[in-house]
């Protein structure tokens, strides 16, 4: 009798022990059900139907299993029947988003409506509505829509994506390969993450499963806020997903409404500092971002930065790493005066710079753009350090990369893509920037040229005619 009722006790202690644990926020549960959350936050949820007029070279034959590409028939066909007319056809995607404003205003990722011609907004009363593009933001992969209903709509709250937390649970709703409105749940797997998208990389990866067609989507939290806009996917990979966390999209929101988006510009070329980097300029950690380059007359030029100093504070909040810089400068209006510390020879600086607009023709790290090409060919291309190949995780620390491309260019319809890192030109091996504009001068008018890249582990052959 004695030792049943010390188990009793033990066990009832145990019970409050693990409850208190619980309401002291060591450990968040997992809910019996998230349907109640998800009839309320459903109705703000939309689909993004978009369409887009391509034109494509018209082709008498079609050679169906063939081992040849078709570039090599058309250009047959060409020599022998005359060049082929263009036809039209319309490409068709899908895409989700999420209301913002009782009046219409819809979030939802720029690459769902990039180009289209026509953009419809289907709501969860299965009424759609065309849809007007106000703003859109590549760098950041975002975009606001309008519709005009003339009724109040449902609206979700923006929440605070600084507050997640690694393991927080979070509910992803949106149009998963057409169906309407899918629910996932999942928790957040990492913050931070750097996926090669772009300068501004700073994304929530999450296991709650997001497939093609969840683009656009809330991912939310268990209050019902969003904490982000569902991005990108792992190709071939399962429970690996990634979204904008939403305050970068609450800072952007009054510029996308106008249909313009300005970013600060610094100025300079930055690089991580790396152990080795910390032992030799005698820091205690491996804080900052190092100044590799100023750019002449650049904001950074005249407040004074030097090449070896290394950036620890940016209008008030501390640089922790390399990558949060170019974030916190973009978010500067231009013509700011912002206060920074830099450390100079191991003395701590404190300059004033005054923000100037970032302009296309600069990269986000402060470098100029390479643009020679960029008329020809529709595409620029860097020169790869071991800096900018840890930076945006390529397969190479030297050699040459696209680093824009145009999507109505001569490259990308060649088949070339941001991120290519270009090995040959016609049999030219390439290694700098020089070689590869050596190369491109030598191409002759109407000739095919041939470039051998890399992409990511694999290497291809990419073929194009000169114009």
């Amino acid at each position: 009798m004695r030792k049943l009722v010390k188990a009793s006790i033990v066990i009832v202690v145990t019970s409050v022990i693990i409850c208190c644990w619980f309401q002291m926020g060591f450990a968040v549960p997992a809910p019996s059900s998230f349907a109640p959350l998800v009839k309320t936050l459903t109705p703000a949820v939309v689909n993004i139907n978009t369409t887009k007029v391509v034109k494509s070279a018209g082709r008498r034959f079609d050679f169906h299993g063939s081992p040849f590409p078709n570039d090599q028939f058309d250009d047959f066909f060409n020599r022998f029947f005359g060049q082929q007319p263009q036809r039209k056809f319309k490409q068709r995607s899908l895409g989700s988003g999420f209301i913002i404003s009782k009046d219409g205003y819809i979030f939802t990722n720029n690459h769902v409506v990039e180009d289209a011609d026509e953009v419809k907004v289907t709501l969860s009363d299965e009424k759609s509505y065309d849809a007007k593009i106000i703003g859109t933001d590549d760098r950041t992969d975002l975009a606001i829509l309008k519709i005009e209903v003339g009724h109040d709509l449902p609206v979700v709250p923006l929440g605070d994506s600084s507050k997640l937390e690694v393991g927080d649970w979070v509910i992803a709703i949106g149009n998963p390969f057409g169906l309407e409105r899918t629910v996932t749940a999942g928790i957040v797997s990492a913050r931070g993450r750097v996926i090669g998208s772009g300068p501004y990389d700073d994304f929530i990866q999450t296991d709650a499963s997001i497939n093609p067609g969840n683009s656009g989507g809330p991912l939310f939290n268990l209050k019902g806020e969003v904490v982000g806009i569902n991005a990108a996917i792992v190709a071939g990979g399962q429970g690996i997903g990634f979204a904008i966390p939403v305050n970068m999209a609450k800072d952007l929101l009054p510029q996308l409404k106008t249909g313009k988006v300005s970013r600060g510009w610094l100025g300079v070329q930055i690089q991580k500092v790396t152990p080795d980097l910390a032992e030799s300029f005698d820091l205690d950690s491996e804080k900052g971002a190092l100044v590799a380059d100023v750019v002449k007359d650049s904001p950074a030029a005249r407040a004074g930065i030097e090449t070896g100093d290394i950036i620890l504070s940016f209008n008030g909040q501390d640089v922790d790493s390399m990558r949060k810089l170019p974030s916190l400068v973009a978010a500067i209006p231009p013509g700011t005066k912002v206060k920074m510390k830099v450390l100079r020879r191991g003395k701590v600086k404190k300059l004033k710079v005054v923000i100037a607009e970032l302009k296309d023709e600069e990269m986000a790290d402060g470098s100029p753009a390479e643009k020679g090409e960029l008329d020809r060919l529709g595409m620029a291309v860097r020169q790869i350090t071991p800096e900018l190949a840890g930076q945006y995780r390529l397969p190479r620390d030297s050699g040459v990369v696209i680093s824009r491309i145009d999507p109505d260019g001569l490259a990308a319809e060649g088949g070339l893509h941001a991120g290519d890192i270009i090995l040959q030109v016609n049999n030219s091996d390439i290694e700098t920037v020089k070689d590869f504009r050596q190369a491109i001068k030598k191409a002759k008018k109407n000739k095919l040229v041939r470039f051998l890249v890399q992409r990511r582990n694999s290497r291809i052959f990419v073929v194009m005619r000169m114009n």
